[in-house]
């Protein structure tokens, strides 16, 4: 009997066929709530959680099936789920038998998946199975269609679901040369396939082929953050560190803010000096000088900081808080960061500000401004400032002509 049978999952009766239509931002908050109430479980109960994840990935796609996911925001939210969740059902304490059933039943919802949805799951499965042992049986199961469906004859390709379940199966399972011999037969270069292949060669101990690999076969359609985190990857694991940063270090760790991304590079690669990373960063991003000015505060280098965001522009809200949180720690650098926003907005280099995000630029300027004991000059370096707006809707002159007496 499935563990699933007497639990009662809360997502279970809201995932279900059709129940959305063509709503993603529901079908969304609905998988990450089931995310969260799986994991609740598996804290306590390790393999009630890992059948709930299992049962999750067969009822997803299928409720989902009709959602309308041009925004991408419901493919993100499940391509997180299932990273998420693979890992609660590999380390499930199950006995081989009882692990051999879950697989069967995540393959039927992988290739029911024909949206698809779940179709990540392909990278996981020598994780899922856990075992060399039981990675290598379903590596066998799936090698010879694999095989097949890549050739002799360019002219027959076809498509094989089941080609990257094998290739993850045969990397877990360090079947290394069956890697090599099943992509030699692929018609064409894709990442997603040949990644696999340079692993297996760097695993090999061919590092400098597995590199050539990647540049060779990354086709065109391999995402270079992955490909550089890949070939950063091997170098960083063969003891070749600073060649893994000059080579691939600093795009293998692009991140959703330059702040992030700064500090993934500085986490990696601890020897080097913040200065250069942050440096070495600027550099590789021409024309955005600004957008690093977070990391360089992050970092304590203030000058700096402010360097950068006079070079290009940076987000006035951005600035506002830094002047905010430095103002009575740092009042020279907190009225300069103020300076700064307001000389943006003044400019009109950014959209979307509130006469709220106004006010506050110009309120923690002068509260830094007091602290330093110079109030009037840097009130009047405003005010000349805001007079020379020149936007049309002259809003900045709106919002602060009264307290700088232009009105």
């Amino acid at each position: 009997m499935h563990e699933n049978a007497s639990h009662p999952w809360e997502f279970q009766q809201r995932l279900l066929p059709g129940s959305y239509g063509r709503d993603s931002r529901l079908a969304a908050s609905d998988v990450k709530a089931a995310v969260a109430e799986i994991k609740k479980v598996a804290r306590k109960e390790a393999r009630l959680g890992a059948a709930g994840a299992l049962l999750f990935l067969e009822v997803v796609s299928p409720a989902i099936a009709s959602v309308n996911g041009s925004s991408g925001a419901i493919g993100s939210a499940v391509k997180k789920a299932v990273g998420t969740l693979v890992e609660l059902i590999a380390q499930a304490p199950v006995a081989e038998e009882v692990r051999e059933a879950w697989l069967e039943r995540i393959w039927v919802a992988y290739l029911n998946d024909t949206v698809p949805y779940i179709e990540s799951l392909a990278d996981y499965w020598g994780e899922l199975c856990k075992s060399k042992a039981l990675a290598s049986t379903w590596a066998d199961r799936l090698l010879e269609e694999s095989r097949d469906a890549w050739g002799p004859d360019p002219a027959t390709y076809r498509f094989f679901r089941g080609t990257k379940v094998c290739l993850s199966a045969l990397e877990h399972a360090e079947r290394y040369e069956d890697i090599l011999d099943l992509l030699g037969r692929a018609p064409f270069s894709m990442w997603y396939f040949s990644q696999h292949g340079v692993r297996a060669l760097a695993a090999l101990g061919r590092v400098n082929e597995a590199l050539r690999f990647a540049e060779e076969h990354q086709g065109s359609t391999g995402d270079p953050v992955d490909i550089a985190r890949t070939c950063e990857e091997v170098l960083l694991n063969a003891g070749r560190v600073d060649e893994a940063y000059e080579r691939f270090g600093l795009e293998a760790h692009k991140a959703h803010t330059n702040l992030a991304w700064f500090k993934a590079v500085v986490k990696t690669y601890p020897h080097k000096a913040q200065a250069e990373v942050l440096a070495d960063l600027v550099a590789l991003t021409p024309g955005r000088e600004g957008s690093w000015f977070a990391a360089a505060c992050s970092a304590g280098f203030y000058d700096e900081a402010l360097q950068l965001a006079r070079q290009s522009p940076c987000a006035p809200q951005t600035l506002t808080r830094a002047a905010r949180d430095m103002e009575v720690k740092r009042p020279e650098f907190a009225r300069e960061a103020g300076m700064a926003a307001l000389h943006g907005l003044v400019e009109g280099a950014y959209y979307s500000v509130t006469g709220e995000d106004v006010k506050a630029a110009y309120t923690h300027t002068m509260n830094a401004a007091e602290h330093l004991g110079e109030a009037e000059s840097t009130r009047e370096r405003i005010r000349e400032l805001v007079a020379g707006e020149s936007t049309e809707d002259r809003f900045i002159t709106r919002v602060l002509g009264r307290a700088l007496g232009l009105r």
